[in-house]
């Protein structure tokens, strides 16, 4: 795969391999840290963690996989806030065995369209969520909201590349980051990934059934599709998870995948689109109440934009004193409460008597605080909308202000395409 890469010049995180914990070691030495690991031989994120420190390595490769020759472990330098994009495209390149670009490319019109390989986008999805999270629990934007121009022409020249490379027949997924202008490459599945009925249903196209139909002999020119699909609306993919089955367990997000389910949100506009996708994944956003924040050294400085879009939405900020005097400091009317073994009341008395309406937490490190996972769990328990990442706080005030400006309306999928 590396060496596909490195023959298209397209850039991938520095990476390495380890069959067993020295190796590991040695690797990790050469990239820095975070680094993120993973068996080479599962799906679902099973086993892939973000590690920080040889400690932690040194548990990982100990306890979480058994590594050998023949079950490498794969590492990663993570790239930390990052923008994760996930494309799937269809492709007919396999057929073409003999195709000829420089021929092709001096023949007529629909000559060409006929003689040349035919690979077409069906959808771009910018993540909510900053790389890290499994693309099965992330929340996602069709199309992206937030990218530039030349970054998805970059993304859509590598697609094609590496689906040529392949000689594609049917469906890819691939697997971006975007840290500023620079885009690299995660990974690639010659398939069809868990993406796939979402787009379809966003698009309006098939994509499964063409895919078939081409796996089957037949050309994307026969079957009409030949242009990428991007809507004139706003399409959010939310995930649905089983935390409020398990009380007690920590709802942070990881590069292992948790959730059971997945639910879509449509509209003309960004906002109103993902306020629906929060309604459909029983997690209605409030519009008006307390907001509690209490987030990690790293963000604080980053939170108190946030916490200036909540409080001209009317909201009241509750926070705990680290977060408090950030917020204070930079001209916000905020509310201190102790922390869980300060005193009372605290974040868990107000979210028990339902006087704290949303909850803005992040972790303050590699290993959650038990005051931060009592926090989280509870909030799960009384039903209170909980947001882990401050990417998706700011999509909740975009919503929650877009619902307070005009409300919204329901349309049939079938009004859409």
């Amino acid at each position: 795969f590396a060496a596909m890469l490195d023959k298209l010049n397209i850039p991938q995180p520095p990476n390495g391999i380890a069959t067993n914990e020295a190796e590991a070691l040695e690797v990790a030495k050469q990239l820095g840290y975070p680094i993120l690991v993973r068996p080479s031989f599962v799906l679902g994120g099973r086993a892939m963690q973000i590690v920080y420190s040889d400690a932690e390595l040194q548990h990982y490769m100990r306890f979480a996989v058994e590594a050998s020759p023949e079950r490498p472990v794969l590492v990663d330098k993570f790239l930390e806030d990052a923008t994760e994009v996930d494309v799937d495209c269809i492709a007919d390149v396999g057929h073409f065995e003999k195709w000829d670009r420089a021929s092709s490319l001096s023949a007529n019109s629909k000559d060409r369209l006929e003689a040349c390989p035919t690979i077409v986008i069906g959808g771009m999805l910018e993540h909510i969520e900053f790389a890290g999270v499994h693309s099965g629990d992330a929340a996602m934007v069709l199309p992206p909201h937030t990218l530039s121009k030349s970054v998805i022409e970059t993304i859509r020249e590598y697609t094609h590349a590496m689906a040529r490379e392949l000689k594609v027949i049917g469906l890819m997924n691939v697997q971006f980051a975007v840290k500023g202008e620079m885009v690299y490459v995660l990974e690639v599945n010659p398939r069809a990934s868990r993406t796939v009925p979402f787009v379809s249903k966003a698009i309006g196209v098939p994509l499964a059934k063409l895919a078939a139909k081409v796996m089957a002999g037949r050309k994307l020119t026969e079957l009409g599709f030949t242009k990428e699909s991007w809507p004139k609306y706003w399409a959010v993919k939310e995930s649905v998870f089983p935390f409020n089955r398990f009380h007690g367990q920590d709802i942070l997000l990881s590069p292992e995948m948790r959730s059971t389910g997945e639910v879509m949100g449509l509209d003309a506009d960004l906002g109103i689109a993902y306020a629906k996708s929060q309604m459909a994944a029983n997690a209605p956003l409030p519009l008006c109440g307390r907001v509690f924040i209490s987030v990690s050294d790293a963000h604080k400085k980053d939170a108190v934009a946030v916490a200036r879009q909540f409080a001209e939405l009317g909201f009241e900020i509750i926070s705990t004193t680290g977060t408090a005097t950030v917020l204070d400091k930079a001209g916000l009317k905020v509310q201190r409460i102790f922390k869980l073994a300060e005193g009372r009341p605290n974040a868990l008395d107000l979210l028990k008597n339902r006087e704290i309406h949303l909850v803005i937490n992040t972790p303050s490190g590699q290993v959650p605080r038990a005051d931060e996972v009592k926090i989280r769990t509870t909030a799960v328990y009384t039903n209170t909308p909980i947001m882990t990442t401050l990417s998706g706080a700011r999509a909740a005030a975009l919503g929650i202000a877009a619902l307070k400006k005009s409300g919204y309306s329901v349309k049939t999928l079938q009004e859409y395409h």
